[in-house]
C-alpha cells in the first residue's frame, strides 16, 4: 500500500514554523526521505471564522504549495487533497494543475471534490446548488483542455472556443491522475470515468458534516471498492484500474498513539478490501514532531 502525507495543520496547537519554507521543506524532504509516496494539501480559500472555532483547520494555497514542495523534492507525488473544483473556473484551474505538473516533471495528482460548505461557496461567489453540474462541467474541462489543442466547451457560466492552453501536463495523454473524493454512489460513477476514487471511512456525524454517505465499516468499503471497479470496466474496458485512496480514524494513529499491532492490521484490511493508498496525519504541534513522525511511519511500513 501506498502512503499520502497529509500535510500537519490544525487551527488549535499547530507550529506556524510549519508554514515557512524552512520547515514545509524538512517536511516534505522527510515524506521523500522515509520512503512514503504522496505529500497532499487540502484547499479552503475562505472558510468562515466559525468553522475554524469549531475544530476546522488553516490551509494554503494547495497548488502553489504543490509547486513549493516540488522544487525540494524529486520523487514523491504532489496531491491536492482535495482540491473543489466548483470554486473557480476550470479552465484555471487546469492551468495552474499543468503548471504544476509541468515544474514537478509530471508529479502532479488531483483528488477533487464538489464541496459542501455553504459559506466558502457564498463568500466565493459560486451557487452551492449549482456544485454538482459544476464539478462535472470542470472534470470534462480539465481532461479536454489538457489532450486536445485547441479546445472548446459550452458551460454553465462560460463560453470557450479555440482554447490553446499550452504548454500541456507532462503526464500523457491527458493529464495527470484525477481521483474523485466522496462516499456516494455518484463519486463512484465519477471516479470510474478517470483514474482513482477516494473515500472517507467515517461515521454519520463526521457525514454529515461533510455532506457526504457514511461509510462504517471495512466490509461496506469493500463492497463500495468492489462497486466503483466494476464501474470502470464498463466506461474504460477490462484494462482499467482504479486506484483507491481511503482516510479513515486510522490516518490520525501518529498523532493520537496507540497499538502498533492494531495499526498495520487495520491497514492490512483495507488492503484486502482493495485500497492502494491511505492518507496519515502526522503531528502538527513543531516541525520536529512531523518530521520525526514521517520517518517512524516509514519504519513501521518498512517493518510491515
Amino acid at each position: 500500500m501506498r502512503i499520502t502525507v497529509e500535510y500537519p495543520v490544525s487551527a488549535v496547537g499547530y507550529d506556524p514554523a510549519l508554514l515557512a519554507p524552512a520547515g514545509m521543506s524538512r517536511v516534505a524532504r522527510a515524506v521523500e526521505e522515509a520512503g512514503l509516496d504522496a505529500i497532499a494539501f487540502t484547499e479552503h480559500p475562505a472558510p468562515s471564522q466559525r468553522w475554524l472555532d469549531a475544530g476546522g483547520h488553516e490551509t494554503l494555497d494547495v497548488t502553489a504549495a504543490m509547486s513549493f514542495c516540488a522544487a525540494v523534492t524529486e520523487r514523491i507525488r504532489l496531491m491536492s487533497y482535495l482540491l473543489v473544483l466548483p470554486y473557480r473556473n476550470p479552465f484555471l484551474t487546469a492551468k495552474s494543475v499543468a503548471t504544476v505538473d509541468v515544474l514537478s516533471g509530471g508529479r502532479a495528482t488531483i483528488v477533487a471534490g464538489a464541496g459542501y460548505m455553504k459559506s466558502e461557496f457564498r463568500a466565493l461567489g459560486v451557487a452551492f446548488e449549482e456544485r454538482n453540474e459544476l464539478f462535472d462541467e470542470a472534470l470534462e474541462v480539465l481532461r479536454g483542455v489538457w489532450s486536445r489543442n485547441p479546445f472548446g466547451y459550452q458551460g454553465l457560466h462560460f463560453h470557450a472556443g479555440e482554447v490553446a492552453a499550452l504548454p500541456r501536463p507532462v503526464q500523457g495523454p491527458a493529464g495527470p491522475p484525477i481521483w474523485v473524493g466522496g462516499n456516494s454512489a455518484r463519486a463512484r460513477r465519477r471516479a470510474a470515468r478517470h483514474q482513482g476514487w477516494s473515500p472517507l471511512l467515517i461515521d454519520e456525524n463526521l457525514a454529515r458534516t461533510t455532506r457526504t454517505p457514511a461509510l462504517t465499516t471495512i466490509g461496506q468499503l469493500s463492497e463500495a471498492v468492489a462497486q466503483a471497479r466494476e464501474m470502470a470496466v464498463a466506461e474504460q474496458g477490462e484494462q482499467a484500474f482504479l486506484d483507491v485512496q481511503v482516510q479513515s480514524p486510522h490516518s490520525g494513529w501518529l498523532q493520537r498513539g496507540g497499538s502498533m499491532e492494531e495499526h498495520r492490521e487495520h491497514l492490512g484490511l483495507l488492503a484486502g478490501a482493495g485500497v492502494t493508498w491511505f492518507v496519515v496525519q502526522p503531528p502538527g504541534d513543531s516541525v520536529d514532531a512531523a518530521v520525526d513522525g514521517v520517518r517512524r511511519y516509514g519504519e513501521l511500513l518498512a517493518r510491515t
